[in-house]
């Protein structure tokens, strides 16, 4: 889930945060964002259309991501289920439980069907995460989600960038050594082979986008 801007205690209106009332109980959001310490056992109870990441203990939200990030991440979601095969699931923002501590929602997720009947999923059902990334995520996508993603072993990960001169792919898998290894990085028509045959116009991307730049309200 890279959307802009990440919120937590530090930067949110806590007075303006509502008490959640879940299965009779209520989770005060507010309290939880002032935390460092909490586990996946803290937040099981938040809505599920609320939308945040576990991120090393603390809880980060995010506000609903930019038209065209969402449509990236539609359009790869598209892309890979042309040859998908019928075991797996594409879903976006899907909770990944990467342990007690961390709970991340890239914005594409695909998954082995025998690893669907729960949620959040785990790292071992998870073939690909992408991330599309934004302004104030680019530096923990291209680093701190690296690092976590290699650590539990989701075997490829993809970062689209449309913060770039061009729409651009960077595709890593992990290598014998269990750290991400970068095997390609374009703004091309490209058909990569992992997880499986996949063709992502990053052209036509680039062109929307720019497209939505020159023609949108300065108030939109």
């Amino acid at each position: 889930m890279s959307t802009a801007p990440h919120v937590d205690a530090a930067h949110v209106d806590l007075s303006r945060v509502d008490l959640f009332r879940v299965d009779g109980l209520h989770v005060d959001v507010a309290e939880l964002l002032h935390r460092r310490d909490l586990t996946v056992d803290d937040i099981a109870d938040l809505p599920e259309d609320l939308r945040y990441e576990l991120i090393d203990g603390r809880l980060v939200l995010s506000p609903l991501a930019l038209p065209i990030h969402q449509f990236i991440a539609v359009a790869i979601t598209h892309a890979a289920m042309q040859h998908c095969p019928e075991d797996v699931l594409i879903n976006g923002e899907q909770a990944v439980l990467l342990d007690r501590r961390n709970e991340l929602r890239p914005d594409v997720v695909l998954i082995h069907e025998e690893g669907a009947g729960k949620s959040p999923v785990r790292p071992g059902d998870v073939p690909l995460v992408v991330e599309v990334i934004s302004e104030s995520s680019k530096k923990f996508d291209r680093d701190g989600k690296l690092k976590k993603y290699a650590y539990v072993g989701i075997r490829n990960y993809w970062i689209v960038d449309p913060l770039a001169e061009r729409v651009t792919l960077t595709q890593f898998a992990l290598g014998p050594g269990g750290d991400y290894q970068q095997l390609l990085e374009t703004d091309e028509l490209v058909t990569v082979d992992r997880p499986w045959a996949i063709t992502l116009d990053l052209p036509a991307w680039t062109r929307r986008r720019d497209r939505i730049r020159a023609v949108a309200r300065p108030d939109s």
